[in-house]
């Protein structure tokens, strides 16, 4: 008995996972997904023009989306938004990037220098600058080398910095390795890439594009980077 529920358990995963892969199978869905990850919310008007359909069928895409928890929509008076339903589904996507890239034949980055050098990854910052950054967390021994663990000497610095972490009782890790998609190495995930993202901005460090990935870096932000991480950066 026993383990007929067990093979019934599985197959119910199993179905699970065959649907939540069906739902980023469509490339208009994928495209809708990428344009999500760079944190806001958009509209479904804005959403068809990215994956090039017409509104009706990028209502039955969001709908499917929102039904599989990858996205979830907000009500703000007569309009409604849709975002990502939260950095774990962004740090799927990041992953399935990364695999997408690594398998693409040939094997040659596409990705344009400026998304590139700097880009937000949902609510943290990637690409070639946020690969330095990690690896200036880590030979600080502020951060072990796969990301995972945040040390007691870690704490302590960014504390003096002003950089808090905030623990709580979300589920969400406070740190992680998130691997680059387009630099194949690790970049500062979870709560603390987070974090260190919001601190950059409100230091007037970097500055977000609208409707755009994009990251560029202050004058500001260029010599603080290179005096206080020892990451450089001309943009």
């Amino acid at each position: 008995m026993a383990s007929v529920m067990l093979s019934e358990e599985e197959g119910a995963l199993e179905s699970r996972m065959a649907l939540t892969a069906a739902a980023m199978a469509d490339k208009s869905r994928s495209r809708m997904l990428c344009a999500l990850m760079d944190g806001r919310a958009w509209t479904a008007t804005e959403l068809s023009a990215v994956a090039d359909v017409s509104a009706s069928t990028a209502s039955a895409h969001l709908a499917r989306l929102c039904e599989q928890r990858f996205v979830v929509a907000l009500a703000q008076g007569r309009h409604r938004y849709f975002r990502l339903a939260g950095p774990e589904i962004a740090e799927l996507l990041e992953r399935l990037m990364g695999v997408a890239w690594a398998t693409s034949t040939p094997r040659k980055i596409t990705t344009p220098p400026g998304l590139r050098h700097a880009r937000t990854c949902y609510d943290h910052l990637a690409g070639e600058v946020a690969v330095r950054l990690f690896d200036t967390l880590v030979s600080r021994q502020w951060l072990t080398p796969d990301g995972a663990t945040l040390t007691s000497l870690g704490q302590e610095k960014l504390a003096q910095m002003g950089i808090v972490l905030a623990t709580g009782s979300s589920r969400r890790k406070i740190t992680c390795g998130c691997l680059d998609w387009s630099e194949r190495r690790y970049h500062p995930g979870g709560e603390l890439g987070a974090s260190l993202l919001r601190w950059l901005i409100d230091q007037r460090w970097v500055r977000t594009e609208l409707s755009s990935r994009r990251v560029t870096f202050t004058p500001l932000g260029i010599r603080k980077l290179a005096s206080e991480f020892g990451v450089k950066t001309t943009r």
